[in-house]
């Protein structure tokens, strides 16, 4: 991660949209509270206000997971202190925001993450195409369905022309954007970045795919770890973090949640949805994000799971944490019992946790977990639980084999 001008990579600014709370401030609070009983858990459209942040005309002419990222994005850049107006609670009257005149935009780079991109706007233009024909297609189709359209909106939004790129590891996406992103600020290409990661996949079709392969909980209810797990909550959201070197953002006066220490990202080479056998892939990937890190097994003291409630992903990470972490035990929580599954997203808006529990010096229970599985020999809180800040791993693991592991360093100034 750092093999040209090794530069310590600081987050600086943190935004979040999820069904169980849009904004830094109800997000935070949503994890203390019981997850809810919906198998598919949306955005409420109020709380996301997508109308103070976009015009009309650009929100009508974006998918949803675009409207997400401009939420998010717009909240992280304010936190960072690297918005240079100070726009109010009415309706947008422009689809540009200006960035503080310190920041070389040619220097400003975006890296997101999604899981399919704009495939809510796919499936109601094909809806158009059948029911009243071609001629009324939207013209727009093409560049709102594309999984880069996030990345090119932030990108245009803020002016920022350094790279815009998009990752598309299905569930490790926001977790593999934000390691790309960190690897630019470590190599000196970028000085700010917009990492993070943006999914709205609750088409029918998809959600009825998801029930036929029986991944989908039938009760609705995620419950990562618990014995009587039946499958996820599928869910949408967004999470986006702002990136600096450590030295610009403490000299300009920034508030930094944490550091980005070491991150990797692996294949497992088995099979398109099931992991690989007790973990062996998840494994590797931890153990590579330390090793990049320059730590020990034994410093880490919290682990942000995936832990998505299934049968075959949680029995592989817990085999897998349980190996490379023996007897130090750090505490592990996943947050999926309150934000369900939101796929490209989760790994971001899991990094936002990372970033709040840190500040807050509290881990978050890992809701919907009351009888947890004997096999898994963890330490997971099914409370809050005080915390001294160290360093965290966060884990993603998608379809297709993918490992992402992130690791968080808190900082001390």
């Amino acid at each position: 991660m750092k093999p040209l001008l090794n530069r310590t990579v600081a987050v600086t600014g943190i935004g979040v949209v999820t069904p169980a709370g849009v904004g830094v401030d109800a997000f935070w609070q949503s994890l203390f509270e019981p997850g809810s009983d919906e198998a598919v858990r949306r955005v409420d459209e109020g709380s996301l206000n997508v109308r103070r942040v976009m015009t009309h005309k650009a929100a009508k002419n974006s998918d949803v997971n675009v409207h997400f990222a401009v939420v998010a994005a717009d909240e992280a850049l304010r936190d960072a202190g690297l918005l240079a107006d100070a726009r109010g609670e009415g309706p947008a009257e422009s689809d540009e925001q200006a960035l503080v005149d310190t920041v070389d935009l040619d220097r400003a780079a975006v890296s997101m993450g999604t899981g399919i991109g704009g495939i809510q706007t796919f499936a109601a233009q094909a809806d158009v195409l059948r029911d009243r024909g071609e001629r009324l297609v939207s013209p727009h189709t093409v560049p709102m369905v594309m999984p880069n359209a996030a990345a090119g909106a932030l990108s245009i939004r803020f002016g920022m022309r350094g790279t815009a790129t998009t990752v598309t590891t299905a569930c490790a996406a926001g977790t593999d954007a934000i390691a790309n992103g960190a690897r630019l600020i470590a190599q000196g290409v970028a000085d700010v970045v917009l990492a993070g990661g943006t999914d709205s996949s609750l088409t029918p079709v998809c959600i009825a795919g998801f029930g036929n392969m029986r991944a989908l909980s039938k009760s609705g209810i995620s419950r990562p770890f618990d014995r009587d797990r039946d499958g996820l909550a599928a869910s949408e959201g967004c999470g986006m973090l702002v990136l600096e070197p450590l030295d610009q953002a403490l000299a300009r006066g920034a508030h930094v949640y944490m550091t980005i220490e070491g991150a990797a990202s692996t294949a497992d080479a088995y099979h398109v949805t099931a992991p690989a056998p007790e973990g062996r892939g998840a494994e590797r990937t931890m153990r590579l994000a330390l090793d990049d890190a320059g730590l020990k097994p034994e410093d880490i003291t919290h682990i942000n799971a995936h832990g998505t409630s299934t049968g075959l992903n949680d029995a592989a990470e817990s085999q897998a944490v349980s190996r490379l972490f023996g007897a130090s035990r750090p505490v592990l929580t996943s947050i999926k019992g309150v934000t369900g599954h939101s796929f490209g997203a989760a790994g971001a808006i899991e990094a936002v946790a990372v970033a709040l529990t840190i500040a807050n010096s509290t881990v978050p229970p890992t809701a919907g977990l009351v009888n947890q599985d004997e096999a898994i020999d963890l330490d997971i809180p099914t409370e809050a639980r005080p915390w001294q800040p160290g360093p965290v791993l966060s884990n993603s693991f998608g379809f297709g084999g993918h490992n992402g592991s992130l690791v968080f360093v808190p900082v001390l100034v």
